[in-house]
């Protein structure tokens, strides 16, 4: 009646109205008006949907008004606000409609998520549907489970505010099913961030608790007998840490007693399923038919479910908890004591008073086995009770019925505390010890409950849910003011239903539950006197009333209903009876202080409301029956809510959005005022006359509920007011066009016939005018060919006699030619003849006269000679060389005495030699076996050559062997490449139209399966990359737990090389653990440090030792030519001979003296180094090290016979005479050098100024090129003719010439020093900021072999400089991938000097130190992509000059050269793939991340064709409450953001030098990524399936397809991805009416599974009334065309899918030997090799 009264003439009962009308089957009826109403009328005239009349009777009282139907535009919509009229049969229609039409089983209600139980299983739980709501504000997709989850986890994040979801509803609603999707969420969202799988064991808590929680009832076959509330705690960063659980109101009577059809809990039927275990066979347990408390319900059985199977899970779940085996047993031997409890038979006495057990009875026997109890104790107190008083005590016998109502009390009280207990345990397994920051709860309880008999378990459920339902009602009264104050609207008290009445008469002082604790304190206490004490204490309330008919009930006015309870059992059930005797009894806490403390947890958090919904009791999936949800709505208070919404101003809508649906309204005056505010509060003051139907706040408009279908109802009428003068238009045109098009058929008719007539004239005038141009020509052509005929016979008579004639002349011309070639020839040799008698002549002159000057100059040198200054010149400085040449001479005049009596006495001793030698030589010829020995000697030589050909074949066939198994290693390397190159030439040679269909399966099928066993590979890559990481991660908490406090490491003492190294095939060495590594590394270094100023002595007394060596080979050579000489000597007797021999040792004699003075000199000089170098240790060194090292440096440590000092000695005086000489000649040599390098910093100049000529001319155009190289080339010839004239001609000439020498010298000096303080400057300005330019290392070495050497200790300066500390600007302006070809020659001098062991140390620090740079840059773009594109560029390198004859095909002849000659990187190649696929992964991954908030707002959101999209009314879930305005949302993003982001990507990659097919395969990902998230969200979106959001979708599609041309990316598969969207797209666009539109439908949309199609089917929405909305027989008539595709059953796209990655080989063109390195780089240490 309220409502009515509010509604009532909002818009008029007028004609062609539709209104509600109540009915007894479907509770509401759709009806129209078929004429007018006028107010105080008694009838109302309706028309039914079946066209049959009704006469519906008004009454003021009786009858009020129908309520009003809301447009068709509105029905359907996500959020039950948002529909204009809000009343009861609005609200059944909508859920209805979406729950049968779209199969829409979630329904927005305000604040209240409605659930309605589709009893089938759905494709919208799944991860990608997590995925897509997660992040989201929950009006933006459609209603789901998710979406109230994600709403509790944000505001949690945001208002630092614990949360709770409150799910409720009957048995069979889905409570538990709604709970567990929220905790999965929630376990999704917020996983553990630490690795203790927190998520996985609050999810596994669900099984075990439905086992010994769940039942099956009549209504359900899953049924929560229990309410639990659970708490998941988070972190400061949101994480899962642990969770809590409370669980209330047990149904314990379920254990000992099951209704027909309804069963005990599952964990007794799993339990019997799997008796057959050998671990179960000491349980006695059989089938659950034979034992009592399982059977009553005479159906064991579900369908559909396998209780061992369940059984299994259960126990898998208890042992994630961390239940141990011995827990588990014990759980189940209490379980199983309970069944048999239950089968102990109780025989009464003859009496009736007293009973007895049998003493064989056997399931008794089990029970007390299995709980280790005394059979006789429990066999006595089973029957009889103890009573006590203040003097005695009593043993009382009992009578059976009270003996088995004591037996189902103990196992009920055994049942309950086992369910406590595990409970208990399931928290302590889900505890932590991390401090929870905050949480959020999730509460599973029982909805209000009413029966044909309701009892004590109903009225705890129903008193709970009046709490709760007080709770709600505050809520929604809170939220509703907050809503009007904070936009300013006036607020006016709302009544609203308040229960506090109805709680009070249940829990207040005197109540209902105070009465009852009352009567179980009483001895004699009963039902009847309880219910009696009820009737006079509480018949007052409004709320409690007294049936009629019966005097052991009683009736409560809930909230929902009125229920009847029936009082037989109240005292029994509160009590709980478990007699002293059974078991010490530990009293639990009340029911009722169990509730106040959850509402207490409740109201300290910000509610979500869940309420499920029950569509009917058969269980039948999409049946609907409206009586029975009506009921619930009633119950649940979804029906409050809306009414506390229609009291105010129910529909908002923002400014913007009314300006947009209502500006048709306008006029093109108002559209002129620039204020949207200004304009929309001038169209409703035009439009509602009464200012009370709408109120206008800070940012939205507020309307009284039925006012946005008024505006609604003008708005049609204003489109179709203008859609009839269109069709007026229109059809005027038509008929204009219609008479156009006669009139010009009759023109045309009248031009064709005056045609015809004259083209017939026109064609005789033809004939005659051809008749006689035949004729003409006939005779022309007759009288032609008689004149040619007589024309050639003319002109051949000519031509042969012009021939003769020209002959001839030729024959006369040839005569005079040769006659002229024999004079030239005679001409030519008399002038030569006298050419070369008069060139005789004159050279003999020249001659005479030569001689005569030379005679002249020869005879003046002689006297200039003779002169005595002349002399003098010579003999300056010859003083000092006469006196060691003296002594010189002295001590060889020595040694060839010497050697002169050595020669005679070798002479004679020779003599004799020879004269035996002889002697022997003629007795050996005179021998006959001389052959023999020559010959046995050949034959040893032969064999010899033989077992070196034998060597020679066995190396050859070793080398035959080694080559076979590195074809084989290539063969298999090569194998995927063969295997893919076969697949495409089978795959192109199939798509030939010869070959059948089934060939291009079989093609499609392999190709299939390589890219299956590809995504394979690299999902295991992926999945191995996320173990590292993780061990990584454990590895640096074990390294903070045990490092000590306050200690830290330095980077340089930190190792590299193996610690990070994950790949055993090619590790050398295996370590041990990490930490004796590192000491072992730190104590080698500590060495080398203390041993390295040894490094210069040693090295130089190993030269001192080589040079002695060196001095003995000497000496004995002389030996040699000494006894050379002397059988010399002896073999010729005459003196001459002797003569020539004895100069020729001479000569030798001084040639080996002359070395011996050499290397004495270099003896002293080394000398002196050691001196020094001792001396300079001396200074540095520790005492310990002076006396340890230096203190023997006296000459016996040198050498250790003084011969070394002693030539010292000798010696000093030669030094000091040849002083002089040597400082000349080193100043001489100065100067020599210094000339050299200044030519070598001349041409170095030359160099650089060339190549940038070669530069700037490179970039010039052919016509500039040329004038530019002129202008250089005069440049250079006049520069060329300047030095020349400096250069002296001859340096002997005169005295002008000496000085100009110098002042050359002098200039080229100044010069040098001008260039190098230049470049003094130029450093200093460079270490400036903002001052730095590229400076490049000039090659010095013209045979620059591409190699670059470093010392091992450099190793990690070179990785900390080249990957550690790189950043990608510093080599932007260099080659692309610079670090990698660095690294590169490094690897290629170690293994040019065959190192195995720097290369395998390089490589692998490589690999960690880029690991490492990644796992810290893991959110950075362009750092992934600048080592992606290195790490490839490595791989390329390595593969490109490894000498495979496969990656050489596009080599250079030098890059031929520069290939590996000692190691196979091959393993090594494979380490670097995987990286470059984890890598790739990363940048993927980092990509996506960074695309993901744009996808949505720039795809479907941004209005890229501006005022296309309409705006359709929202509801409370797009209220400002609900939105989180801080934060910059998702629309702000456009589709031009979403295309420059990618570009800038692209642009990225380019810039680093990623091979286009990576980056092509990066752009193909991210386009499936958009594909994917855009097709998700359209999916989950009803506001967004609309025709003209197709429109804009198929626009934005097409832009960036319009990108991917311009960056040349169209062939790289990336549109191929967008193919889904784009059909989705068309989809949206196409009609959808006909039998033909759905077969276009289906031929179109190829890439959409039929899940997709009838979702988006379902989700479209007219945003008009004139357009239509698809119908259910379409749908239906695509789902039964599509039934023949066996598409995969999937709604969603899975966004995390990833291709496979192919790396293709790029070889570089770039050549080694060019490169170079920047000194910014502060490589100094790399020497080029």
């Amino acid at each position: 009646g309220r409502w009515s009264k509010l509604l009532t003439f909002s818009l008029g009962y007028d004609l062609y109205t539709r209104v509600w009308i109540p009915d007894p089957e479907d509770v509401w009826r759709a009806a129209e008006i078929i004429k007018d109403y006028k107010e105080g009328e008694p009838i109302l005239h309706l028309k039914l949907e079946d066209e049959s009349p009704l006469e519906y009777r008004i009454g003021p009282k009786d009858n009020p008004l129908p309520f009003l139907r809301n447009p068709d535009i509105l029905v359907g919509e996500n959020d039950l606000t948002a529909l204009s009229y809000l009343h009861e049969p609005a609200v059944l229609h909508n859920l209805k409609v979406r729950f049968l039409e779209p199969n829409h089983i979630y329904t927005y209600c305000g604040i209240v998520l409605v659930a309605i139980n589709p009893y089938d299983q759905l494709q919208i739980y799944g991860e990608e549907v997590i995925n897509a709501y997660s992040g989201q504000n929950m009006g933006d997709m459609d209603p789901h489970i998710f979406a109230v989850a994600e709403e509790a986890y944000k505001q949690m994040a945001r208002d630092e505010r614990n949360q709770s979801i409150i799910v409720s509803g009957e048995s069979g609603a889905g409570k538990t099913v709604s709970a567990k999707y929220a905790m999965r969420f929630f376990a999704t969202v917020g996983g553990s961030a630490n690795d203790t799988n927190v998520e996985e064991k609050v999810l596994a808590s669900s099984p075990i608790m439905e086992a010994i929680g769940n039942a099956k009832t009549t209504r359900n076959d899953n049924s929560s007998r229990f309410g639990k509330y659970i708490q998941i705690g988070f972190d400061r960063r949101y994480h899962i840490i642990g969770a809590n659980m409370r669980t209330y109101l047990l149904e314990k009577s379920r254990v000992v007693f099951q209704a027909e059809d309804e069963r005990n809990y599952h964990i007794f039927y799993q339990l019997c399923a799997s008796a057959s275990f050998p671990e179960f066979k000491d349980l006695a347990l059989s089938n659950a038919e034979d034992f009592i408390f399982t059977s009553q319900g005479e159906n064991i059985f579900i369908e559909g479910v396998n209780d061992a199977e369940d059984f299994k899970k259960t126990k898998e779940a208890f042992t994630l908890l961390g239940v141990k085996e011995s827990n588990q047993s014990s759980i189940f031997r209490i379980i199983a004591s309970i069944l048999h409890l239950g089968n102990v038979e109780i025989c009464s006495e003859r009496d009736g008073d007293s009973c007895h057990i049998s003493r064989n009875d056997p399931h008794l026997t089990h029970f007390c086995r299995l709980l280790g109890v005394e059979l006789e104790q429990m066999e006595h107190w089973l029957c009889h009770r103890k009573l006590v008083t203040t003097s005695e005590t009593y043993v009382k016998n009992m009578s059976r019925k009270q003996a088995a109502n004591a037996r189902d009390a103990l196992a009920k009280h055994i049942y309950a505390h086992m369910f406590d207990w595990i409970v208990e345990h399931v928290n302590k397994s889900l505890h932590t010890s991390s401090k929870q920051h905050s949480f959020i709860g999730v509460l599973d309880i029982y909805g209000f409950e009413t029966f044909e008999i309701n009892s004590f378990e109903q009225f705890c459920i129903n008193y709970a849910n009046e709490k709760l339902q007080q709770q709600f009602n505050q809520h929604v009264f809170k939220l509703e003011q907050e809503e009007y104050m904070k936009e300013q609207i006036p607020w006016t008290l709302i009544d609203f239903y308040d229960n506090q009445p109805c709680i009070d008469l249940i829990e207040a002082k005197l109540g209902i539950l105070d009465l009852l604790d009352e009567e179980c304190k009483v001895p004699k206490g009963t039902d009847q006197n309880w219910c009696q004490k009820l009737y006079d204490r509480l018949s007052s309330s409004v709320h409690f009333q007294k049936p009629r008919m019966s005097n052991i009930s009683f009736i409560i006015i809930h909230f929902a209903d009125k229920v009847e309870y029936q009082c037989d059992g109240f005292l029994e059930k509160n009590r709980d009876t478990v007699y002293e005797e059974h078991i010490n009894i530990l009293k639990a806490s009340k029911f009722r202080s169990s509730l106040q403390l959850l509402m207490e947890t409740l109201n300290a958090t910000t509610p979500h409301y869940v309420r499920c919904i029950k569509p009917n009791d058969e269980k039948e999936a999409f049946s609907f029956d409206s009586r029975r949800a009506v009921q619930q709505l009633r119950a649940c208070g979804v029906l409050e809510t809306i009414r506390i919404s229609a009291a105010g101003y129910p529909s908002r809508w923002t400014y913007p959005d009314f300006f947009n649906r209502y500006r048709v309204l306008m006029k093109k005056s108002d559209m002129t005022v620039g204020d949207k505010k200004l304009v929309c509060r001038n169209l409703l003051e035009t439009l509602v006359k009464d200012p009370d139907k709408f109120q206008f706040g800070k940012t939205k408009i507020f309307f009284r509920a039925g006012q946005v279908a008024y505006l609604e109802k003008l708005r049609a009428d204003k489109f179709r007011s203008a859609c009839i003068k269109i069709q007026k238009t229109v059809r005027r045109w038509l008929q204009m066009v219609r008479y156009k098009k006669i009139r010009k058929s009759a023109i045309t008719l009248q031009r064709f016939g005056r045609g015809y007539m004259a083209r017939r004239y026109a064609e005789r005038l033809r004939l005659t005018r051809a008749a006689v141009i035949c004729q003409k020509q006939y005779r022309m052509v007759r009288e032609r060919t008689a004149y040619l005929r007589v024309r050639q016979a003319v002109v051949t008579i000519q031509a042969f006699t012009r021939g003769m004639f020209t002959r001839r002349i030729f024959q006369e011309f040839l005569l005079h030619h040769k006659a002229m070639i024999i004079q030239k020839h005679v001409r030519g040799w008399l002038t030569r003849r006298k050419f070369k008698v008069a060139r005789n002549a004159a050279i003999t002159i020249q001659c005479a006269y030569r001689r005569m000057r030379a005679k002249r100059e020869l005879k003046q040198l002689k006297i200039e000679a003779r002169s005595a200054q002349h002399l003098k010149k010579l003999n300056t400085g010859m003083e000092n060389k006469i006196v060691q040449l003296q002594r010189k001479m002295d001590d060889q005049t020595k040694d060839l005495k010497t050697q002169n009596e050595q020669l005679v006495v070798a002479k004679a001793s020779l003599g004799s030699e020879v004269n035996k030698l002889q002697k022997e030589l003629e007795t050996m010829r005179s021998r006959q076996g001389d052959g023999s020995q020559l010959t046995s000697l050949k034959d040893e030589l032969e064999k010899l050559r033989a077992e070196l050909q034998e060597a020679h074949a066995r190396r050859k066939k070793l080398e035959e062997e080694h080559s076979n198994e590195k074809m084989r290693f290539e063969q298999v390397s090569c194998q995927s490449l063969k295997r893919r190159s076969s697949f495409s030439f089978t795959l192109y040679v199939l798509q030939s139209p010869n070959v059948d269909r089934i060939k291009l399966s079989s093609v499609g099928r392999v190709q299939a399966e390589l890219d299956e066993e590809r995504q394979r590979y690299q999902n295991l890559l992926r999945e191995f990359s996320r173990l590292e990481q993780r061990y990584d991660n454990l590895q640096e908490a074990k390294v903070r737990v045990c490092i000590c406090p306050g200690h830290r490491r330095n980077n340089s003492n930190q190792s590299s090389l193996e610690s990070d190294s994950n790949y055993p095939s090619i590790s050398t060495s295996e370590v041990g653990d990490t930490d004796d590594a590192i000491q072992l590394v730190e104590v080698s270094k500590t060495s080398l440090t203390r041993i390295n100023p040894f490094y210069t002595v040693l090295y130089i007394l190993m030269q001192r030792q080589e040079l002695e060596s060196e001095n003995k080979k000497l000496k004995n050579d002389l030996n040699e030519l000494r006894k050379a000489i002397a059988d010399r000597a002896s073999k010729n007797s005459s003196s001459n001979e002797l003569q020539d021999g004895y100069n020729l040792l001479l000569g030798q004699l001084k040639a080996a003296n002359e070395e011996l003075d050499v290397r004495k000199e270099e003896v002293l000089i080394l000398r002196s180094q050691i001196v020094t170098a001792a001396q300079q240790k001396e200074k540095d060194t520790t005492n310990h090290i002076v006396s340890h090292q230096t203190g023997t440096s006296d000459w016996g440590y040198l050498n250790e016979d003084g011969e070394l000092g002693l030539a010292y000695q000798g010696l000093k005086q030669v030094a000091r005479l040849l002083e002089a000489q040597l400082q000349s000649q080193a100043r001489k040599h100065e100067d020599e050098l210094e000339a050299f390098r200044t030519q070598i910093e001349l041409l170095r100049d030359d160099i650089e100024k060339k190549q940038e000529m070669l530069n700037h001319t490179m970039s010039l155009s052919p016509e500039a090129q040329v004038e530019y190289s002129v202008q250089q080339e005069i440049t250079r010839l006049t520069n060329d003719n300047l030095v020349r004239t400096l250069q002296p001609g001859c340096y002997s000439r005169t005295l002008n010439h000496t000085i100009m020498i110098q002042k050359t010298k002098l200039i080229l000096k100044l010069k040098k020093q001008l260039r190098i303080y230049m470049k003094k400057v130029q450093e200093l300005e460079g270490e400036r900021p903002g001052m730095t330019r590229q400076v490049t290392v000039q090659r010095r070495e013209k045979d620059f072999e591409g190699m670059l050497e470093y010392y091992k200790e450099d190793e990690a300066l070179l990785v900390k400089t080249l990957i550690t500390d790189m950043k990608p600007h510093a080599v932007s302006a260099t080659v692309p991938c610079l670090p990698a070809y660095i690294l590169f020659m490094c690897i290629r001098h170690a293994d040019y000097i065959n190192d195995d062991q720097k290369v395998h140390s390089l490589l692998t620090s490589t690999i960690n130190a880029i690991k490492k740079v990644l796992k810290k840059n893991n959110d950075d773009f362009e750092m992934t992509s600048f080592w992606l594109a290195n790490t490839s560029r490595l791989l390329h390198c390595l593969k490109q000059y490894s000498g495979d004859e496969a990656f050489m095909t596009q080599n250079t002849a030098k890059q031929n050269e520069h290939c590996l000659k000692n190691f196979d990187l091959a393993e090594y190649r494979q380490v670097l793939s995987d990286l470059s696929i984890q890598i790739y992964q990363q940048l993927v991954k980092v990509a996506e991340h960074v695309m993901q908030p744009m996808i949505v707002s720039a795809m479907l959101e941004s209005e890229s064709i501006p005022s296309l999209a309409g705006v359709k009314p929202m509801g409370y879930r797009n209220r400002s409450s609900s939105m989180d305005k801080d934060e910059e949302g998702p629309g702000s993003y456009t589709l031009e953001a979403l295309i420059r982001q990618l570009g800038q990507f692209h642009g990225v990659m380019g810039e680093h030098g990623l091979d286009p097919e990576i980056a092509g395969q990066v752009i193909r990902q991210l386009f499936y990524s958009i594909n994917a998230v855009t097709l998700n969200n359209l999916l989950l979106r009803k506001d967004v399936c609309s025709w003209s959001t197709g429109m804009q979708l198929r626009y934005n599609i097409s832009q960036m397809e319009e990108w991917l041309r311009g960056k040349n990316l169209h062939q790289s598969g990336a549109v191929i991805n967008m193919e889904p969207v784009i059909q989705a797209a068309q989809l949206l666009q196409v009609k959808k009416k006909t039998s033909q539109d759905a077969e276009a439908i289906c031929s179109l949309c190829t890439a959409l599974t039929m899940q997709q199609i009838v979702k988006i089917l379902n989700l479209y929405t007219p945003l008009n009334e004139f357009e239509e909305r698809v119908t259910v027989s379409f749908i239906r008539n695509i789902q039964n065309r599509l039934q023949e595709r066996n598409d995969v059953p999937m709604l969603l796209v899975d966004t995390k899918h990833t291709f496979p990655v192919l790396f293709p080989y790029t070889p570089s063109a770039l050549s080694l030997e060019t490169l170079h390195i920047p000194a910014n780089l502060s490589l100094h240490f790399l020497t080029r090799v």
